[in-house]
């Protein structure tokens, strides 16, 4: 199962849990939010609650994140996001150090309503030049720093951005359409190993298949409570947090994303992510908008 956001026509978005082609209401629930404010325990517990089904095909399903929810990232956890930094940027030892350094590199992504989901479109800066998805496991955690559950995450980056200095990391990682979670949410008590996991990326150009790539959670270098740990020494995320864990796949220096490419990531036991590549940030003013409807 999977725990989801859902709106009917004309309904206000709610919380549910997707079987299959259909999707429930928790009882009692009106949003993500409310359920990563409970303890882990309790929150199995709401889940199990729940109303009628509905098909998918009636619903439109949203961003699994909203309220206060944020999403983070750490960098630099794969040996292979290791060499690729250091190829592309002009401080090569920044990389290397914080690879194996005790403490994780961690950055803020966007906040739950800058967060787009499968089927929408992700985005690319048009002062960039050189952008890549970056297929990520991310870890779902309450406002306790339990993990609950885990999902899919495109931490879409800009590479020429990056490189030029590290301290534009933020205008590397922080645009319109550079977030992307699947729909759903994997509980943690349905997953046995998240260190065990099997990662896949295709990049498709029309008929194409331009970039394929595989790698696997083992190779993650950090624990994951390890990185919620420290995230939340400094923190609050009083409706919690979804923290996307780094990648392994890295496609070489030239290749970049063109407007128009599907980008489609897999994750074993956790989900699918599907988007196709738009420019700049009037593709994504859909985003600011919805946000201003629902607190009207």
């Amino acid at each position: 199962m999977h725990l989801v956001r859902f709106q009917l026509p004309g309904q206000p978005p709610q919380a549910g849990v997707r079987t299959g082609d259909t999707v429930a209401p928790v009882r009692g629930v009106t949003g993500m939010a409310e359920l990563l404010r409970l303890p882990v325990e309790e929150l199995r517990a709401a889940v199990a609650k729940l109303g009628d089904e509905v098909s998918l095909a009636g619903v439109r399903l949203l961003p699994p994140l909203d309220g206060y929810g944020e999403v983070w990232c750490a960098g630099v956890t794969y040996e292979r996001s290791r060499g690729a930094r250091m190829e592309e940027s002009t401080e090569q030892s920044v990389y290397d150090r914080v690879y194996s350094a005790p403490r994780p590199e961690l950055f803020p992504k966007a906040p739950a309503w800058r967060v787009v989901t499968d089927g929408d479109p992700i985005g690319i800066r048009e002062d960039s030049g050189l952008d890549v998805p970056e297929p990520e496991l991310a870890i779902v955690a309450n406002s306790r720093g339990e993990i609950v559950g885990f999902t899919v995450c495109n931490d879409v980056s800009s590479r020429s951005i990056e490189g030029e200095n590290p301290l534009y990391i933020p205008q590397a990682k922080v645009f319109a359409g550079g977030c992307a979670l699947a729909t759903g949410i994997r509980p943690v008590w349905e997953v046995a190993d998240p260190k065990d996991l099997t990662i896949d990326l295709v990049i498709r150009r029309g008929d194409a298949e331009v970039f394929t790539g595989t790698t696997s959670t083992k190779n993650l270098v950090r624990e994951l409570q390890d990185l919620i740990d420290v995230l939340f020494v400094p923190n609050e995320f009083p409706d919690g947090v979804i923290l996307a864990t780094g990648t392994g796949i890295v496609p070489e220096l030239d290749f970049a994303l063109q407007q128009g490419d599907v980008v489609e990531i897999a994750i074993s036991e956790i989900g699918t992510l599907t988007n196709t590549v738009a420019v700049g940030r009037e593709p994504f003013a859909f985003l600011a908008a919805e946000t201003l409807e629902e607190t009207r």
